[in-house]
């Protein structure tokens, strides 16, 4: 492989993406966790299962840094979930030390790569990411649309009884219960759903959406949703590895779009080998911007707790 993408964190998505990347053969994959033999024996099992895969991707399990240099992509998947009894500000708080520690050692080691943020709270984490690295602002990328994207198409495909592969889906804002899933850009085979479901069937399904992390947690009892995360931080990696210029829903850094200035937030972005190479901007409907604009608030909520704490 020509190419090379670190995985942060030997959790479930860290694990699951390692695996897509490797079984995709898109690159040479790195799997690094402070937990020692985690990644070393995560990256054995997927290299045995190369075989029968049939992929030649080299995996390798790590707990230091050294390994990871010169990486095209690095994908951080680490920090704690939220813990029954921690306030919101305990969260951020630990996880902001994780990703600023993470962060620094990447970029001592592989000072172009382009980073791929997955860690909640993810709007905070782009903005820790982004103040840790140095980095220009397209290559520091926040996955939330992407998953939150999937989660809405693969409900309006249960909902007609389609392929998912002909449902297009946008949701734009914050990753959280603000986010704002657009039912006029989102289709069937080009069909606006607005002509196929009903306003109150729609309103579920975007209901469902923004609660989609959620209703997993719930179910599982135990931990959170792992395969569909993975697979959207693959798909944005995918996009740039290949340059194939795809549109879109990520969290990036806004200067001006959406009347926004100095925020990570989702929108759609085109990406290419050089990160985010453009901002898109949609025509929005006077709810529609209200909404975003709430979804705003609720992220410059959170960049002011980072700041109170640091």
């Amino acid at each position: 492989m020509d190419k090379k993408v670190t995985v942060v964190g030997a959790g479930n998505v860290g694990a699951t993406a390692a695996q897509r990347l490797a079984e995709k053969e898109l690159c040479d994959v790195v799997l690094v966790d402070i937990v020692e033999g985690v990644p070393q024996g995560k990256s054995l099992d997927l290299t045995e299962a190369a075989p029968v895969e049939k992929h030649d991707a080299k995996i390798t399990g790590t707990n230091s840094y050294e390994a990871t240099a010169d990486s095209d992509i690095v994908i951080i998947t680490a920090g704690i979930p939220r813990k029954p009894g921690m306030s919101r500000d305990d969260l951020i708080s630990t996880n902001a030390g994780i990703i600023k520690s993470v962060t620094e050692q990447i970029v001592k080691y592989s000072p172009n790569t382009i980073l791929i943020i997955v860690s909640n709270p993810l709007d905070a984490m782009c903005h820790v990411a982004l103040e840790a690295s140095g980095f220009p602002k397209n290559r520091v990328i926040g996955m939330a649309g992407v998953l939150d994207s999937a989660r809405f198409r693969a409900f309006i495909a249960m909902e007609l009884n389609v392929s998912v592969e002909n449902t297009h889906a946008f949701v734009l804002g914050g990753h959280g219960d603000t986010m704002v899933p657009l039912p006029r850009y989102s289709t069937v085979a080009g069909i606006p759903i607005t002509e196929l479901i009903s306003k109150d069937r729609i309103d579920a399904l975007v209901d469902r959406t923004a609660n989609g992390g959620a209703e997993i947690v719930g179910l599982l009892k135990t931990g959170s949703a792992y395969y569909a995360p993975a697979s959207s931080a693959v798909e944005m990696a995918e996009s740039i590895i290949k340059d194939k210029k795809k549109i879109l829903p990520c969290a990036a850094y806004l200067t001006g779009e959406y009347g926004l200035n100095e925020l990570f937030i989702g929108v759609p972005v085109k990406l290419g080998k050089d990160g985010i190479e453009q901002v898109i901007e949609i025509t929005l409907t006077e709810d529609e911007k209200a909404a975003l604009m709430k979804s705003a608030d609720a992220v410059q909520g959170l960049k002011e707790t980072l700041a109170k704490l640091g």
